[in-house]
């Protein structure tokens, strides 16, 4: 069974709802998911006996690309994630009346990347409130990589 593992972090509650449904599309495919605030982990070997790593944060701040407080730390410690050919896929919400919508997401996307991530589907930016049908289309194009 291949497993995942979806990290978030979220301030408003919105991008804890996209991992919310995210999971649930992954348990259904039959891929054992494992949920987990961004506050609450490590990035010492998060990757280790998983298929793939799902980021998602919301993106904060006008002049500069702020990350959500919780996911910072584990941003800032992403070498010790273990990346290195694993695959990964990044999430995010904003506001697109900022300079730098969903900033993070490109951010996170862009360090996994250098870190040797395979980058297996184009990250997903929500504006706003998440839309449900939205989320699943993009989960089950994630389930199509793992």
């Amino acid at each position: 069974m291949s497993k995942a593992l979806i990290v978030f972090g979220s301030t408003t509650g919105n991008t804890e709802s996209v991992a919310d449904i995210l999971s649930e599309v992954l348990e259904k495919k039959g891929i054992d998911t494992e949920l987990k605030n961004a506050a609450d982990v490590s990035a010492a070997s998060l990757s280790d006996g998983k298929d793939i790593i799902l980021f998602g944060c919301s993106t904060w701040g006008d002049d500069e690309i702020e990350l959500q407080d919780d996911f910072i730390p584990l941003y800032d410690d992403l070498e010790q994630a273990g990346l290195k050919e694993k695959k990964v896929a990044v999430f995010g919400c904003g506001d697109s009346s900022y300079t730098y919508f969903c900033g993070a997401v490109d951010a996170i996307e862009e360090k996994a990347g250098k870190l040797g991530a395979d980058i297996v589907v184009d990250s997903l930016k929500i504006d706003g409130d998440p839309s449900r049908s939205e989320v699943e289309s993009w989960a089950e194009e994630v389930c199509q990589k793992i």
